[in-house]
């Protein structure tokens, strides 16, 4: 499968994998951003991507930034969108992030989608787990 990609920023980093085999491509900042406690910033990768019909790229958490308190919101990139992709992070730590221009900020996975059928019923069938959600199977 190929992935085309357009550089709208003249310094925007291409994706790529950081090992053979892995399953994420890492999306690189195309600019220096600084992102306050509790902030949410979109923050720019300058590329334009066309993921494959039948497809989508789902934008994940880098671990180390993770670790670090800042985390992705959001992360869907349909087939047909055509803008740039921008990766939406929050700063969920205590302190200031800065985010460097070529910096990793998030991974795509490239992933097949199904497209679902829509029926309405009027009843769903049983199921030994029922209702049950939000922590009912326990924590041990």
């Amino acid at each position: 499968m190929k992935l085309a990609v357009q550089r709208i920023h003249p310094r925007a980093k291409l994706p790529l994998y950081g090992h053979p085999g892995d399953a994420g491509l890492d999306l690189f900042a195309c600019a220096g951003e600084r992102i306050k406690p509790g902030e949410v910033k979109a923050v720019r990768t300058g590329l334009r991507l066309a993921v494959p019909p039948g497809h989508v790229g789902l934008v994940w958490d880098k671990s180390g930034l993770s670790l670090r308190g800042v985390h992705r919101l959001a992360g869907v990139v349909d087939a047909g969108y055509r803008g740039e992709v921008r990766v939406v992070l929050a700063n969920l730590g205590q302190e200031d992030f800065v985010i460097s221009e070529g910096m990793k900020i998030a991974q795509m996975l490239i992933q097949p989608v199904q497209e679902a059928e829509i029926e309405e019923v009027g009843e769903l069938e049983d199921t030994p787990r029922g209702q049950g959600g939000f922590g009912s199977t326990g924590l041990f």
